[in-house]
This record gives C-alpha cells, structure tokens and sequence, in this order.
C-alpha cells in the first residue's frame, strides 16, 4: 500500500497551500464579520483552473482524481471554511450529479460552465420537511404540454446566489402508493424563480445559503436529470461523494486550528516558561495531531476508492462522521489552549470552531452517517 501523493497530487497541494496561505487566509476575518462572498478568489481559482479540477477536460475541467480534489478543499477550508465549502459544493453537489446522471447534451450545456468558473454549482434536496427523510418532498413537478411545471420551495442551499442554474429534487408522480421523486435542471433565471440570501448563520457567515421559491416555473421536460422516479436516489449517490468533501474541509478546519494552538502555545509563557513545556498542553496537541492524522488517512481511502470505481458508501459516511466530530473536538481544544485570548476573534480559532459545528449537520448528520454506517455492516 502506498501512502504517497503522486507528483500532480503534491503539485496542487503545494500551489492550493500557497494560495491559501496568501490570497484566502488575509481576508478571513474580514468576511467573517462581513459577510461577504469570496466572488474573487474564485474567480482566481478559475483562471488557475482548479473550478473543475475533478471532471474530463472535455468540459473544461483537469482531469484529476477525487484525491486532488479532497486536497483542495482541505487547504483551502484549512485558512477560511467559507471559501472551502463553497469550492466542496460546488464540485460534489453542483458539478457531479450533472456528471454522473446528465446527458451528453446536458453536459456540455451545464457542466461546462461549472468547470469554467462562469457559474457555480449548487443543488436543491433539502426542504423545510425534507431532508434525509425523502418522503418529505412537497416540491412538485408537473409535466404539462412538454414542459415541467415546478412549486414549492427549498432551503439551506449553497451557492444557489452564484449559481446560473441548478440541479433539484421534485414529485413528479406517485408509484406504487409512492412518491416519485425525479432531478430536474433548473435555470436560476427561469420566471417564477427566486433565491433568498437572508440567513443568520452562526458560522461559516462567508458562503452562500439560501432559500429557493419556486412558483409555476417551467422548463422543458428535456431538463430531467437522468431517469424519472430516480431523482432521490441519484442525490444518495451524490452525497457519498459531497461527503467525502465535508471529510476533507473537517481535516482542513482542525489542522488550521491545531496549527494556530501549536504556535501558540510555544509563544505564550506562564510561570517563567513556554505552555508548550507543560505535559497538559503537550497531550491535547498530541490527541489533536493524531486525530487529525487519522481522518486524513480516512478522508484518503474513501477518496481513493471511488477513483478506484470501488464501492464507497460506507467509508465515506465514515470520514466525514469522524472527520467533522474530531474537527469539532480539536477547534474546541484550540480555544482551550488558547485561553482568553481564544475567545477573541483576531487569534481565528473561535471561528474555526463555530466554522466546525455545520459539518456534524450538513449533508447528513452525525445520526444519519451511524444509520448509513450499521445499515452497510448489516444491523
């Protein structure tokens, strides 16, 4: 087995790290107080070539590997976890069920422009009674001389703001006594449209979530994204790999933490020496770095088995319910270390640990990761 990052992997590790490090990390806490969206820096990460990196270059993307793309979001979640789950949503819910489930044509029309930077990505699943629970869905979708005619509404979604069009969950019909849940692509442009920025978020206040209302929206009922009644379940399928995204942003968080409690620590004296000299404070640092280093190596396996084409449910609901609980853990222990001065928002780790909290909630829950977890292992 071998754990080493291939030269492309290290390549883009180094230049994300660099970028982060100089164009994400100096306005962080700018944006945290303000409230304003990254637009810029994505609009470098495009002409760097990395808003696609994970898809064919047949649409515009780089032809790398879910590693590569796990690297990124780790970097750059690491200096600023707004920018992180932007980039993360826009590849593994706004890029990839078009990828995966999408026509050719639909591809070339709607992926392309995600690779390009020219939109971002997002994805409608979630509802005011919808969620994990599919059955909830009360979005409909009616077919009416050719065309989908669209109601309802959705909330907690990324990027929808920036995003030129999106892919989305609705009830298309009953089967079976059954709902039949289908995904359709939605212009964001479309009349009867509208996408609502108007959250207070307890964290990441730099990215984009909004509310989307849908009121008699029509598109062509060639926009269904792959086969009728399946919409639910190919959401399923893209969140195995958002999740992996959420992993990756966990690892990110927590190392950008454990880094800013490591220097810290070895700058602020106390009773005539360094706190880092004390054993107390060298134990938390030593929890932190292999917890870190463990969902990492987790955050990896699942990754690399979905290169692979290997099933990977399991492993990442595992990654990303490890990796965002010990993200959780180590910002908290960061404060800690940090003392007072952790709880003031020049020294970065209050933010990072309000940052850390969605990543136990997003894209399934901690409960649900152990739902999907023992239902694979077969409880």
């Amino acid at each position: 087995m071998n754990f080493d990052l291939t030269v492309e992997q290290e390549m883009i590790k180094k230049t994300i790290r660099d970028f982060a490090d100089e164009v994400v990390a100096p306005g962080a806490i700018e944006r945290d107080r303000t409230k304003q969206f990254p637009l810029e820096i994505f609009k470098q990460l495009a002409e760097m070539g990395i808003m696609g990196l994970p898809f064919p270059e047949e649409y515009g993307g780089g032809g790398a590997d879910t590693i590569s793309f796990a690297i990124v979001v780790e970097e750059l979640s690491r200096v600023c976890a707004s920018t992180g789950i932007t980039y993360s949503a826009h590849i593994s819910l706004g890029g990839a069920p078009l990828y995966l489930f999408g026509t050719e044509k639909q591809k070339q029309t709607y992926l392309t422009p995600i690779c390009t930077g020219e939109s971002l990505g997002a994805f409608g699943l979630t509802e005011p009674n919808a969620g994990s629970d599919a059955g909830g869905t009360k979005t409909t979708a009616i077919e009416e001389n050719g065309e989908f005619v669209i109601n309802g509404n959705k909330c907690f979604i990324t990027n929808a703001s920036f995003a030129k069009h999106l892919a989305l969950t609705a009830v298309t019909g009953e089967r079976n006594g059954k709902k039949e849940i289908s995904a359709i692509i939605v212009p964001t442009n479309s009349p009867g449209f509208s996408v609502l920025d108007r959250y207070e978020k307890m964290g990441l206040n730099a990215s984009n979530t909004t509310e989307l209302v849908l009121e008699d929206v029509r598109v062509p009922v060639e926009n269904l994204l792959g086969k009728r009644g399946e919409g639910f379940k190919q959401f399923l399928i893209t969140l195995d790999g958002g999740r992996i995204g959420i992993g990756a942003m966990a690892v990110g968080i927590a190392q950008g933490a454990f880094d800013k409690a490591l220097a810290y620590s070895k700058e602020r004296k106390q009773f005539g020496k360094s706190i880092s000299s004390f054993q107390a404070i060298q134990f938390k640092l030593a929890d932190m770095a292999l917890k870190i280093e463990l969902a990492r190596n987790m955050v990896y396996k699942a990754a690399w088995l979905k290169d692979q084409g290997r099933p990977f449910s399991k492993e990442a609901a595992m990654c990303k319910l490890y990796a965002s609980e010990i993200c959780m853990e180590v910002t908290s222990q960061a404060v800690q270390i940090h003392g007072g001065y952790g709880y003031m928002k020049e020294f970065q780790v209050e933010r990072m640990m309000r940052d850390a909290k969605l990543l136990e909630i997003g894209e399934g829950t901690s409960e649900v990761q152990r739902m999907v977890i023992s239902r694979i292992i077969g409880c």
